[in-house]
């Protein structure tokens, strides 16, 4: 079963990116105080590209108690560790670095084994793990989320290797869908008007991985900036999570 934008998630379109990343860190923020409220630590996965590096930039200045954080990875390419290509190292650089967070606290995906022995080795990392607090998630223009491509065949597991990914490099390791649903939020991230046929086209009822990836009880939200949404998604001008 598949979910659209419309019958699983609230939509919500901002002016401009930079108030979708504000607005997303606020979300992230509050979900984060109430989960170490609750359970006393906040398990958010975050997402590669570079439409959230704008959100974690700002971040990087919020002065949160990054000791109760624990950090994992949507998706990694297989590339050398520390490679400026990967998804750990550009957020490192934007975020990561620039606060206390404990080296511990960070669950990168050890992409540079190659996609197999990665795969398995994050799948022991997120073992322990039985669901996410947030889920951060974006959008490609082929309605692509995490590594999880259309018309991929997917295969069993929490932890997946990708050896024929369509745009380079060809090798990466991704969450399945399965294991991107066990959390309690959601949150697609979508700027750029490169965007804006994929979101028309989930929105739309398109088979489409990110319509594969909400889980059932899960709160999902999708942000979009104005070019990014199509002319029936209704603004909301809210700016509090």
């Amino acid at each position: 079963m598949r979910d659209t934008p419309e019958d699983a998630a609230r939509c919500r379109v901002f002016d401009t990116a930079g108030q979708l990343a504000e607005h997303a860190t606020a979300l992230i923020l509050a979900a984060a105080r109430e989960a170490i409220a609750a359970r006393g630590a906040f398990h958010l996965v975050l997402a590669g590209g570079e439409t959230p590096l704008a959100t974690y930039a700002r971040l990087a200045g919020a002065g949160a108690d990054w000791r109760y954080w624990q950090l994992y990875f949507s998706d990694e390419r297989c590339l050398p560790a520390g490679d400026p290509g990967r998804n750990d190292a550009r957020i490192r650089r934007q975020w990561l670095e620039r606060v206390a967070i404990p080296a511990g606290n960070i669950h990168a995906i050890p992409a540079e084994l190659g996609p197999e022995r990665a795969a398995a080795r994050y799948a022991g990392t997120l073992a322990g793990v039985s669901a996410f607090d947030l889920v951060l998630l974006g959008l490609g223009e082929d309605g692509h989320t995490a590594s999880l491509f259309p018309g991929r065949p997917v295969g069993p597991g929490t932890v997946l290797p990708v050896r024929d990914a369509p745009k380079p490099p060809s090798e990466r390791v991704t969450l399945s869908a399965s294991r991107l649903r066990r959390t309690r939020a959601t949150i697609f991230l979508i700027t750029g008007a490169g965007k804006r046929a994929a979101v028309a086209a989930w929105r739309g009822g398109a088979d489409v991985p990110a319509g594969h990836v909400a889980g059932p009880d899960a709160v999902v939200t999708v942000l979009l900036d104005a070019a990014a949404a199509p002319p029936d998604c209704v603004r909301d001008s809210a700016r509090q999570p």
